[in-house]
C-alpha cells in the first residue's frame, strides 16, 4: 500500500504520486493546489496557491517602517533599545536580508539607505552592532516634543490660589419648656402602661354584689 499524506491547503489525503513539494515554503500540496513558478514560469518549480498569491500581491514600499513605529513608541520612556535580529524579523514581519547577519555596514547610519533612514526619522541611530551574538543597540537622538494642550478659558482663574468659601453657623432653635414638659408627661404615661398588666380582650370582672337593704318598720 503506497505511503499518503494530507494537502496543507484542501485537506485531502493522497498518495505521493499525487503530492508535491512547495518550493518556496517546504511544504506537501496536490497538484490542483500548485502552480508553475509565477515570476519565471518554470513548470519545474512549482508553488503552492498560497505562495503564489503573496509573490503576485503588490508588496508594501517599505518593510521597515514598523521598526519606526517601535522606536517611536520606545522613545516615550527610554534613551537606549537593545534588539536581538530575530526580535527585528518579528516587529517588521519579514526576515532581515543575509547582509545584515554579515557586514557591520548595513547597519551604518546613513540616509542612502532605505531601512536606515527609518530609525533616522524616528531620531535613533545605532552605536553597536554585534554579528557573533546577533543584536544591535539604538540610542535616541533626539527628545520627543511635547504635547500642546489645548487653551482652556478662565486660565487665570486656575492660576489663582483657591480659597474656600466661608462656612455658615447655623443656629439651631431651642424647643419651649412645654412640649418639653408635654413630652416628658407623654414618656411617663407610656412607662406605666408598659409596667401596669394589660388586660385580656373579652375577659370578664365580676361586680361586687350590692349590699341588701333592711327596711325598719314603723311603730
Amino acid at each position: 500500500m503506497p505511503f499518503k499524506d494530507e494537502c496543507r491547503l484542501c485537506g485531502r489525503i493522497l498518495s505521493y504520486n499525487y503530492l508535491r513539494r512547495c518550493w518556496r515554503c517546504g511544504k506537501l500540496f496536490c497538484v490542483d493546489c500548485m502552480v508553475p513558478e509565477v515570476a519565471t514560469g518554470d513548470a519545474s518549480r512549482l508553488l503552492c496557491l498560497n505562495c503564489a498569491q503573496k509573490a503576485v500581491s503588490p508588496k508594501s514600499k517599505n518593510k521597515y517602517a514598523p521598526l519606526r513605529a517601535y522606536l517611536k513608541f520606545r522613545s516615550a520612556f527610554t534613551d537606549s533599545v537593545k534588539l536581538s535580529f530575530p526580535q527585528i524579523d518579528g516587529i517588521i514581519g519579514d526576515n532581515l536580508p543575509m547582509e545584515a547577519y554579515r557586514s557591520e555596514k548595513w547597519w551604518a547610519n546613513s540616509t542612502y539607505s532605505v531601512h536606515a533612514r527609518c530609525w533616522l526619522e524616528a531620531g535613533w541611530e545605532t552605536i553597536e552592532v554585534n554579528l557573533k551574538e546577533g543584536y544591535v543597540i539604538f540610542r535616541k537622538t533626539q527628545k520627543i516634543q511635547s504635547v500642546a494642550l489645548p487653551k482652556m478659558r478662565n486660565v487665570e482663574k486656575l492660576k489663582k490660589s483657591f480659597t474656600p468659601p466661608p462656612s455658615r453657623i447655623i443656629h439651631r432653635k431651642k424647643p419651649s419648656k412645654t412640649k418639653i414638659a408635654k413630652l416628658y408627661a407623654r414618656l411617663k404615661n407610656l412607662e406605666r402602661q408598659r409596667v401596669s398588666p394589660q388586660k385580656l380582650k373579652g375577659s370578664f370582672t365580676p361586680k361586687p354584689p350590692h349590699e341588701k337593704r333592711v327596711f325598719k318598720k314603723k311603730a
